[in-house]
């Protein structure tokens, strides 16, 4: 395949070639369950969404591996303040995440890993890193085990920092540390903490520090070496950068391309839970479908910031109801994989995922479909149909796919079919008041019907209404 993509660590857009012929690996950071998913969660996952839907047009087999963190400082926090297990709050959490993911037509993973099902092998990556010299238990009786960024030349390779520009590691009590810089691989249990909370390990009862996880579970799913590592772009530093150098430090090749998504901000500072500025997936699908959000997240590109407002999500759902509508115009139009996409569609997604060009292609094919039904083509009409709907599904936007839930099929023919009758009322009340000349009523008709956001056209055919 052509596709190219940015690569964080070399700062370029590099030709993707996956590692194994005919299989992409890609390992996707997944969430902290400490609390309900937002928009500027799931603007992630959509994102690393649509990177597979691509790999698996382009026959690749794609192990797709997402990984939950369901224990943390964060998480015994929370627990505690809810008044619930840590165990049990985190397994709540995970499913309102779960069902965040669904309403959006995100694919669930080849597998998500936990990370509490996973505590042997990250003991065993710790292990190998003492035996390589990169590790130490820390010497304050703590039970603490951290990685020496020091011995580690290449710390600091992938956000391009000196190691004695970072700040110090805040993850546990430096005073066990050799350097400030030296992250935790493992964290004693503390006396305050549940003991449920703690597993076994040769350095005493502990659990394991956030970033061993994801090289553990990386390793075990996608092998020493694989194709793409994915995130936030709030995860370069310091998880991603501590991932590389734990794993490189063992002598595993690890991720090939680095990917990160950008923000979704609200009033210029990042969309997070700390701050307070939180959209939850259930309040905003209160207000809008989920293929409209993920219309709006998708627009955008993955690398770009995005300004959050309802004013901007309105003007998104908007849009995308003119692609639904005009589909509705076509009766019996189905995505058409022996065809090829437009080349323009398939330039955009394979120049780094270029999502906003893309969605151009679709929208221009829409306005000639339009067209073509103006004309009473039935055939170029019903041909740009196919190829929209084409184009959709490979961006998990196909309205009819029966993942959104929603009315398709004879579905909508009934709602126009009811539609066509609440209307028919007031369309034949305007055309009377037009033939009696009285144009001011007539005004007055068509401004109620585009009040409700109908359109309404006059054909030699008659009306036509459609929707705003």
């Amino acid at each position: 395949m052509t596709l190219r993509l940015y690569d964080t660590a070399t700062r370029e857009v590099r030709p993707f070639e996956p590692v194994r012929p005919g299989r992409a690996s890609v390992y996707v950071c997944g969430l902290t369950v400490q609390s309900e998913p937002h928009v500027g969660h799931v603007r992630s996952a959509v994102s690393f969404d649509v990177l597979r839907r691509w790999l698996q047009h382009g026959g690749l087999e794609v192990d797709f591996i997402r990984n939950v963190t369901d224990i943390d400082d964060k998480i015994l926090a929370k627990a505690a303040d809810a008044g619930r297990h840590w165990y049990e709050h985190a397994a709540l959490m995970h499913r309102e995440l779960t069902a965040a993911y669904a309403a959006l037509n995100v694919l669930p993973p080849t597998y998500e890993p936990l990370a509490t099902g996973h505590v042997p092998e990250m003991l065993a990556l710790i292990e190998r890193l003492i035996e390589r010299g990169h590790a130490y238990p820390a010497a304050d009786g703590s039970g603490d085990v951290y990685f020496d960024v020091r011995s580690w030349p290449a710390y600091g390779e992938l956000t391009r920092q000196r190691v004695d520009d970072m700040e110090a590691a805040e993850d546990a009590d430096p005073r066990g540390k050799r350097d400030p810089r030296d992250f935790a691989l493992w964290k004693g249990r503390k006396p305050t903490e549940p003991e449920t909370a703690s597993w076994p390990s040769p350095w005493g009862p502990g659990r394991p520090g956030w970033h061993i996880e994801c090289s553990a579970m990386a390793g075990k799913y996608l092998g020493e070496t694989f194709d793409v590592h994915g995130g936030g772009v709030d995860l370069r530093f310091p998880h991603h950068e501590n991932e590389q150098a734990q794993s490189r430090a063992a002598g595993h090749g690890f991720a090939r391309f680095w990917l990160h998504n950008a923000w979704i901000t609200t009033a210029g500072e990042k969309m997070s839970k700390s701050l307070g500025n939180s959209l939850t997936i259930p309040a905003v699908l209160e207000r809008f479908r989920g293929i409209e959000l993920r219309y709006y997240v998708v627009a955008a590109h993955y690398r770009s910031h995005v300004e959050f407002s309802f004013e901007s999500l309105e003007e998104a759902a908007s849009a995308f109801a003119r692609i639904e509508w005009f589909l509705e115009q076509v009766q019996g139009a189905e995505p058409d994989y022996a065809d090829d996409l437009p080349d323009a569609f398939v330039a955009a997604l394979d120049n780094d995922l270029a999502t906003p060009a893309a969605m151009a292609v679709i929208h221009e094919h829409v306005r000639q479909g339009n067209v073509a039904v103006s004309a009473r083509d039935g055939e170029a009409a019903s041909r740009a149909a196919c190829q929209v709907r084409t184009m959709l599904d490979v961006l998990g936007l196909d309205p009819a796919d029966p993942a959104w839930g929603g009315a398709s099929g004879a579905d909508d023919e009934r709602l126009r079919a009811a539609v066509d009758v609440l209307l028919a009322g007031l369309l034949e009340q305007r055309a009377a008041a037009r033939a009696a000349k009285d144009f001011a009523a007539a005004d007055a008709i068509r401004d109620r019907i585009t009040a409700a956001g109908i359109e309404v056209t006059d054909t030699p055919d008659g009306p036509k209404w459609s929707i705003a």
